[in-house]
């Protein structure tokens, strides 16, 4: 403390020591960090390489994640197209397609069934006849000309009847009884430029549209020529099991055609390993290191028993994720899984 005096004035200075202030913690103690989150994801710059995403062991636990590495493999070349389950031709008919053509078949069911019914009576009255007049004749009491009559009466009335039983027949079994067909045949039409670059007399692989599941195959049939002459395409037919009822008439089906190249040699991954994006782009998941995978762009050139063949994408040797690819890429884009 220092005390001035001047004129008239007494005052009086205090000085307090001023002490920096030092946040101090206790001994040996380090402040809690927070916990590890299960998935960190740190975007790259290349096209094929969108975003890295790493993981903790327990979040690819719990995503079921399970890797391969790939190597090279061969499959068959195929030329991916559509067609049409129908049901199989009847004895000198055409195969039946779908819609319009199964309402055009049922309403000619329905006539050829009256048109035979009406037969099959008349069949029966003329027998009557023929035989009232062959007892007659026995009794002598009828004409030899009736009883001839009564005969080419009856022989005519078995023609037609004979007839309309063949016309039917050529119609195929009843529409409703349709569905429960142990075979069915599938209808692919092919541009007629297209013919020489199929491999003739080799199954097709059949499935549904828009799904990777198993695929069926379905042999070559011979079937009476059909084309559309507008579109410039010829009708291929192949025989497909159906004893599970899976497809039905009318249903639109993928159709895998074997190309005459032969077989396609690449990179191969399981088709369990590829996921498209909504545009079309095939993408799989590489394990680039540890904990970490990476979505990455390939194209397919073939696939086969359940292998893809590559034309691009990926490099021997990668790592691929066969199980859990979805579930990595609703993590990618938070969809929960």
């Amino acid at each position: 403390m220092l005390t001035l005096y001047a004129k008239g004035m007494h005052i009086r200075l205090i000085f307090v020591p001023i002490v920096p202030a030092v946040l101090l913690t206790a001994c040996g103690s380090e402040p809690a960090s927070p916990p590890k989150p299960p998935v960190h994801s740190e975007a790259v710059a290349h096209e094929t390489e969108l975003v890295r995403l790493k993981l903790t062991p327990e979040a690819q636990k719990r995503l079921g994640i399970v890797t391969e590495r790939i190597g090279t493999g061969t499959a068959s070349v195929m030329r991916m197209t559509s067609g049409e389950i129908v049901i199989p031709a009847g004895v000198g008919g055409a195969p039946i397609n779908s819609a319009s053509n199964l309402q055009q078949l049922g309403l000619q069911q329905v006539a050829a069934d009256g048109e035979l019914a009406r037969a099959r009576a008349q069949l029966a009255l003329a027998r009557v006849a023929y035989d009232r007049a062959s007892a007659l004749v026995d009794e002598q009491a009828g004409s030899i000309r009736a009883r001839d009559e009564a005969t080419a009466a009856l022989a005519a009335a078995k023609a037609a009847a004979d007839a309309a039983a063949a016309q039917r027949r050529l119609l195929g079994p009843a529409v409703a009884s349709l569905s429960n067909q142990r075979y069915v045949w599938v209808r692919v039409p092919v541009f007629g430029s297209d013919l020489a670059g199929l491999q003739q007399g080799q199954s097709a692989l059949i499935s549904r549209l828009g799904q990777d599941g198993a695929k069926r195959s379905a042999r070559p049939v011979d079937a009476p020529p059909s084309a559309n002459a507008v579109a410039g395409t010829v009708d291929l037919y192949f025989a497909l099991d159906n004893r599970d009822r899976a497809y039905r008439v009318g249903q639109r089906v993928s159709v895998a055609l074997p190309l005459a190249g032969g077989r396609s040699e690449g990179l191969s991954v399981p088709t369990s390993a590829i996921l498209r994006d909504i545009y079309g782009g095939e993408w799989v998941y590489a394990r680039t290191e540890a904990d970490t995978y990476v979505r990455q762009r390939i194209e397919v050139t073939a696939t086969e028993g359940g292998r893809a063949i590559l034309s691009r994408g990926l490099r021997p040797g990668t790592l691929v994720v066969t199980a859990g690819a979805a579930e990595l890429f609703g993590t990618e884009f938070g969809v929960a899984h």
